[in-house]
């Protein structure tokens, strides 16, 4: 069963982690899937078109939004799953660190949704799930700009909800607690106190399976926010 068959994806991130695992599960939903990252060779590959963009430069979205109408067609759905994620205490943080992670992690999903959502809006026919976090609703020390981004998302999404609700266009929030992706590599949490060991963390693949259930629910249900975590 293909039950996102003659449906079009694009997936930011979609080079690594839980934006890979995503594209992966998605196609194998049928739907057709265009990969987003900044590290991409551009051109079809595995099935998968791919298309190089640094979603921080509001302008090469637009161009994104320009070259996947022409090259397939109208997008149904979007997953903002790019971010970026460091680890640092409030006092080390520099406001240039913490606008260029909130570059990533808020500003971009906004461009992103901001050049597909418009057309969906017309067609009165669309799906956009945002990768949030446990970090969109609870505070972690050290954890200030990640936090601010989440959060800030989080924020987005329920306005967005708000303003298209009715029109066809759907949007949903999927929350992951702590996931076993690269991200992790220079934390090291299993030698952290009070840190999930990354063997007991969530897989990308497990998160990609809630992304798949949120976009297969029925036209009329909204899965407006999804929290997920280790057991």
């Amino acid at each position: 069963m293909r039950p996102l068959a003659g449906r079009t994806a694009l997936v930011t991130g979609g080079s690594r982690g839980i934006g890979a695992a995503a594209a992966a599960a998605l196609a194998a939903a049928g739907a057709g899937v265009v990969r987003v990252a900044r590290g991409l060779t551009p051109g079809e590959h595995d099935g998968f078109l791919d298309i190089p963009v640094d979603i921080t430069d509001p302008a090469a979205v637009e161009r994104l939004a320009a070259q996947v109408a022409e090259r397939a067609g109208a997008v149904h759905i979007v997953v903002n799953a790019a971010g970026t994620f460091d680890l640092v205490p409030f006092e080390e943080t520099s406001v240039a660190a913490f606008a260029a992670q909130l570059a990533v992690n808020l500003t971009g999903a906004f461009a992103v949704a901001r050049a597909f959502v418009p057309a969906m809006h017309a067609r009165g026919d669309g799906h956009v799930v945002t990768v949030g976090s446990v970090a969109d609703h609870t505070a972690f020390p050290g954890n200030a700009m990640y936090a601010a981004g989440k959060f800030g998302l989080r924020g987005l999404h329920r306005t967005l909800v708000a303003e298209y609700r009715g029109s066809g266009v759907r949007f949903s929030l999927v929350s992951p607690g702590p996931t076993d992706t690269g991200v992790w590599d220079p934390v090291n949490p299993d030698t952290r106190p009070g840190f999930v060991k990354r063997a007991d963390m969530l897989r990308p693949a497990d998160v990609a399976e809630a992304i798949v259930f949120v976009l297969t629910r029925p036209p009329g249900v909204q899965v407006e926010s999804l929290r997920l975590g280790p057991a």
